[in-house]
């Protein structure tokens, strides 16, 4: 496993590590399906012990996953290796009693709740999950200034942003002033690191590392739907409010997968392989994190580990994607 150095700081993170949204099940918050499929919990701590055996290091998770579930898996599944890795946990999408979950004294609960989960004294990375900060930026100076203070406590590392458009993080960004960004980026949509975007230009200038999220696009670089194979989802995922597993969708994305398929095999991890790698052959990228629920999941997509794409590759997906 190769590892890559976050931004300016002292921490490497392996270039493949694991996103842990899957261990938090169904679930809503407030009324609306925020999560996935249930997994098997023995399954699940299976894979998180082969993922360390070859080793994983970086882990991501957020208080809103299975609100608080997913967090204490991963505790149990770590157990004493807990200390050998980078965890990084998330607040924002859970707002519990207050008014809006960027509220000071709510984000400093959370913090505080996510470490009884994660069974640790401070976190590694601690993001803010999304850009809302309320009408007008109301909660951002003051929740700016409590993750600086839990950072000074020693309960936090580096300072995340996650975010979904370029105008929230060229927003935040210069007020928060973090070491590391995430969002999704896979080969059908990586505008936030491609050559020359604003975000992209935001990342070297400061020095940030980005992380990546959906790197598999849920899946659909997998070549796991058809026209023939639409998926369902229950009630509590996610995915079932998503366009991106309609039909349509899916009958523009199979002449481009069947391109992917030539070149770089039919099996997923093969596919998980070209996927993976396209990314990580940008630069800014510190790590993918795609998820998993089992073993088998884990094994394909660290299969193609320290097997990077050729120039000629990237620029064949890049080709195959933007026509």
């Amino acid at each position: 496993m190769k590892y890559r150095k976050l931004g300016s700081s002292d921490i490497q993170v392996s270039e493949i590590g694991l996103g842990c949204w899957t261990l938090g099940g169904l679930n809503w918050v407030n009324g609306v399906p925020n999560g996935w499929a249930n997994v098997d919990e023995d399954e699940a701590i299976r894979a998180v012990h082969y993922a360390l055996d070859q080793g994983v290091n970086h882990f991501d998770n957020a208080d809103v996953y299975g609100n608080g579930r997913a967090e204490r898996m991963l505790a149990k599944a770590l157990g004493d290796r807990s200390k050998d890795v980078v965890i990084a946990t998330k607040v924002g999408h859970f707002p519990g009693t207050a008014t809006h979950a960027y509220e000071p004294q709510h984000i400093r609960h959370q913090l505080e709740q996510s470490l009884i989960n994660l069974k640790r004294d401070y976190v590694d990375i601690y993001y803010f999950h999304h850009g809302d900060f309320g009408e007008n930026d109301y909660y951002l100076d003051d929740a700016v200034e409590m993750v600086y203070r839990l950072k000074e406590e020693g309960k936090i590392r580096l300072i995340g942003q996650s975010a979904y458009s370029n105008k929230d993080f060229l927003r935040l960004v210069p007020k928060l002033k973090p070491d590391v960004l995430q969002s999704w980026a896979h080969a059908l949509d990586d505008h936030f690191i491609a050559d020359g975007t604003p975000v992209r230009k935001l990342l070297e200038e400061r020095k940030m590392s980005f992380m990546a999220f959906s790197p598999l696009a849920q899946g659909l670089l997998l070549n796991k739907y058809s026209t023939k194979n639409l998926p369902t989802f229950e009630n509590g995922d996610h995915r079932r409010n998503s366009d991106r597993f309609t039909k349509e969708n899916l009958e523009k994305l199979e002449p481009k997968m069947e391109k992917i398929v030539a070149r770089f095999g039919a099996e997923i991890k093969e596919l998980s392989r070209f996927a993976l790698q396209y990314l990580l052959s940008y630069p800014v990228v510190g790590s993918v994190i795609p998820g998993f629920r089992n073993q088998k999941q884990v094994k394909a997509n660290l299969w193609g580990a320290g097997m990077p794409l050729t120039t000629e590759d990237v620029k064949f997906i890049q080709n195959v994607f933007k026509s």
